[in-house]
């Protein structure tokens, strides 16, 4: 194995051991190095690159989901939808809030926080994926149930139901996210100290914490998105609502960006799980970039808020409290609207049967 090979990236899903095949990696961190370690991430453009932007996803995500959480959470009225987003800016603000540790991770390229944040900081990554895409699909069932069960929405879509909803979402993801936290360890590499993933304890380990994140948090999620939708296209095509894009913009968008945050990633984890049949030094990158790409997705979200509600040009003259207040607000107004009308429908049929 080549010595000058350095995987130091942030939150990776690299295994050491079996790519050194066991050799170079130590679970001893307090033994004397034979290797002096030297940051070099200063001379690398590319880590330089991924500093740059995961600063920026940290400042943007941070602030941005802030503001999230505190115009939906205290300066709205509390209805369906603003629960649907204060959860997913949940969600991101927390990511984002721990993402200095990565920070620190790759301008030192050495794990200085000890074992349990090894545990705990990455693990915040997969609990922030699955718990974006869970309520992704939530958000897209309940669109598809106020379209086609208008009357039974209009008397069973309830603030207390998404709580509940809400709540089992994030139990599920926090559920999917234990693998993390499970072989998560912290060794000695060539005179560093890193946090990575230790599938030695069962030899199809690795290969079934990556499928089962591909299924869960990708591929099954987004087909049940695209069925809701499809549906929900093919009801309103004759509608007067299918004039009106607001109701499906900001949906759309957080869909459309969630995907292509993180299918890079998915692709390069599971290219890693032969990654004898592939260039290392570009597997490593790939990873990198993948990584920073899925944790890019944290901030954008707070952006489509602002940028996906009325025309471009009132955005600007408006206050962002504007701004984010009517993006979130268009679609619970508009849908309200249809299910109003719908009731009104059913029950003036009623009376001719």
């Amino acid at each position: 194995m080549d010595s000058s090979f350095d995987y130091e990236y942030a939150y990776p899903d690299y295994d050491y051991d079996k790519h050194n095949n066991g050799t170079n990696v130590s679970t001893e961190t307090n033994e004397q190095p034979v290797f002096t370690h030297k940051p070099t991430c200063i001379k690398d453009h590319l880590c330089v690159s991924l500093l740059v932007v995961s600063v920026l996803i940290f400042l943007l995500g941070f602030f941005g989901n802030a503001l999230v959480i505190w115009i939906s959470g205290f300066k709205m009225k509390k209805t369906v939808n603003t629960t649907w987003y204060l959860s997913l800016a949940v969600s991101d603000f927390v990511f984002c809030a721990f993402l200095p540790f990565s920070i620190v991770q790759m301008t030192m390229e050495e794990w200085v926080f000890g074992r349990f944040m090894c545990k705990f900081a990455p693990s915040l990554l997969f609990v922030n994926m699955f718990s974006s895409i869970f309520l992704l699909v939530v958000i897209s069932v309940d669109r598809f149930v106020s379209v086609m069960f208008p009357v039974w929405a209009q008397n069973n879509r309830t603030i207390k139901m998404a709580y509940v909803i809400v709540l089992l979402a994030w139990i599920l993801a926090i559920g999917m996210s234990i693998p993390s936290a499970i072989f998560r360890d912290v060794g000695s590499h060539m005179g560093t100290t890193v946090c990575y993933n230790n599938y030695t304890l069962h030899p199809n380990s690795h290969k079934i914490v990556a499928v089962s994140r591909l299924l869960a948090g990708f591929i099954v999620p987004f087909l049940i998105i695209i069925i809701c939708y499809s549906i929900i296209i093919l009801k309103l095509r004759n509608n007067r609502m299918t004039k009106n894009t607001k109701p499906f913009k900001v949906m759309t968008a957080l869909v459309a960006a969630f995907f292509i945050c993180w299918l890079p990633y998915h692709v390069f984890i599971l290219l890693e799980l032969n990654s004898g049949e592939h260039d290392h030094d570009l597997l490593a990158k790939g990873l990198k970039i993948g990584a920073s790409m899925a944790a890019a997705n944290s901030f954008l979200n707070p952006v489509l808020y602002v940028f996906m509600g009325n025309d471009f040009k009132r955005k600007f003259k408006s206050s962002v409290l504007s701004k984010m207040e009517n993006a979130m607000a268009d679609e619970g107004r508009t849908v309200s609207r249809y299910l109003s009308r719908s009731s009104s429908m059913d029950g003036r049929a009623s009376t001719h049967i």
